[in-house]
């Protein structure tokens, strides 16, 4: 990894490199590219940019759209899936001005950074440390046709329980019986490796990988622990290996968070812990699960805006088709140790005081990691600052099955949204705690908001294939 302008120039010298590569995030979380010959890259340009239209990135801005990407030279890396030799890049955007460029508020990198400044102001911790468990399906095959003539989708994984009939050789699994399945049954085992390889080679460290319960094809990666702003653009980078690595070996991914009916959905659960001064924030032996009470404030921020923070950690319709009970997926508004049915939950083996922290279940890939990450902070300081208690607002400890109470004793339970609208009508009305310190303009909130509502008007006019063995024959 790069540190420095100087180190990058050195960087396309010694790799050969032709091309560079920079690579920017539209609203939705996705990349957009731009390439130069390496010949043409420049101090000059670390410091003046590449200029770009930011409405077309979903981006409505007051000020003129025309804008000026700056990389950052620490995100400098080889990219592997360049058969041209190629040098990429991330950064921050910027709006023009003189005498100097400012910082484009609404740009995704802008805003988690603004977040961790939010927490120094603050005095309660100077590091966020976070690390996202990244679920996915490898399928061999997939297709979908949406049009007035037909309403389809189909995938196929050689490995699964449905081909046991066409497979030759018996090597199929029983639906969700692939948790941790090992060879012959684990068909996609180099390229995982070989994801995770590429993964390190990028300065992104690896805990390990595994298949993951649904039969069809579903995988985990999971990294280290990292500072918060290096996971925003780990995230980015880790979806790209990810799905570029499948093509490689003739297969395809997914992070879509529910794509077959019957199977566990794909989530990515984010664990985090503070620290101020190289200290844990988050220990106290004394505690509950040993945290401490700012931990514990923290939960209860997550917990009170858990509804409006579902707009930004699960921004799909597919999202809400995951969290639904018996899938391991959270359900309930609530914290417990050791409790996959809480949508938090204290891992028991992070003993050590420098790892006790707890994990956030219920958000998902589809979402743009950038505001995903800095929600979850604001919502967490919102937390700490006004010391909500998790416990004294009967959110828990839940140590026992949530899925297997009463209805009479669910009904008791506050519960996560069961749709897209419905997290974004909480949104609307709880998002104080995002605006507070400028870090999410409320410009940006809007903006986001009316492109998410224009998503679930589009998707319910649309026939559902399932609607026609419900009514077809009515």
């Amino acid at each position: 990894m790069a540190k420095s302008i100087s180190d990058v120039l050195a960087l396309i010298k010694e790799q050969g490199i032709q091309m560079v590569d920079f690579k920017m995030v539209d609203i939705n979380g996705q990349y957009r590219h731009v390439t130069i010959p390496a010949e043409n890259f420049s101090e000059d340009i670390m410091v003046s940019g590449i200029g770009f239209d930011a409405s077309n990135y979903g981006y409505a801005v007051v000020e003129k759209s025309d804008m000026v990407f700056i990389p950052d030279p620490d995100t400098a890396v080889v990219d592997p899936f360049c058969t041209i030799p190629t040098l990429s890049m991330t950064g921050n955007a910027m709006i023009i001005d003189n005498p100097e460029n400012r910082p484009l508020p609404q740009y995704p990198r802008n805003i988690v950074r603004a977040a961790v400044q939010h927490m120094k102001d603050t005095g309660v911790a100077d590091t966020m440390l976070i690390l996202p468990e990244f679920e996915f399906y490898l399928f061999d095959q997939v297709g979908w046709e949406v049009s007035g003539r037909e309403l389809s989708a189909w995938v196929d994984a050689k490995q699964s329980y449905w081909n046991s009939a066409v497979e030759g050789l018996g090597v199929v699994v029983p639906k969700q019986k692939n948790y941790h399945i090992a060879k012959p049954f684990d068909t996609s085992y180099e390229c995982r490796s070989e994801m995770c390889m590429l993964m390190k080679e990028m300065g992104i460290d690896i805990n390990y990988h595994h298949p993951e319960v649904a039969a069809s094809g579903q995988f985990e990666i999971e990294p280290q622990l990292g500072e918060v702003v290096h996971m925003a653009d780990a995230t980015m980078m880790i979806k790209y290996i990810i799905h570029n690595t499948a093509l490689k070996y003739g297969k395809t991914a997914t992070f879509m968070p529910k794509p077959i009916y019957g199977e566990a959905g794909s989530g990515m659960h984010v664990h985090m812990l503070l620290l101020k001064d190289g200290q844990p924030v988050f220990s106290d032996d004394n505690g509950y699960a040993h945290l401490s009470e700012t931990a514990h404030y923290f939960m209860g921020g997550l917990l009170k805006h858990i509804a409006s923070l579902c707009a930004l950690t699960n921004p799909s319709t597919n999202s809400f088709k995951r969290l639904v009970p018996g899938f391991e997926a959270p359900v309930t508004v609530g914290y417990a140790t050791s409790n996959r049915s809480a949508v938090i939950r204290i891992p028991a083996y992070a003993k050590s005081p420098d790892k006790r922290r707890f994990e956030l279940r219920n958000p998902d890939a589809t979402c743009n990691p950038y505001f995903c990450y800095a929600a979850i902070l604001m919502a967490g300081l919102d937390g700490v600052k006004n010391k909500i208690d998790p416990h004294a607002n009967g959110w828990g400890p839940y140590d026992m099955n949530l899925y297997h109470l009463s209805d009479e004793e669910k009904a008791k339970l506050h519960h996560l949204p069961t749709s897209l609208e419905e997290a974004l009508d909480a949104l609307e009305a709880d998002h104080d705690y995002l605006t507070a310190g400028g870090v999410f303009p409320e410009e940006l909130l809007k903006n986001f908001v009316a492109a998410k509502r224009a998503e679930c008007r589009q998707l319910a006019a649309i026939p559902h294939p399932a609607e026609f063995e419900k009514y077809y024959n009515l």
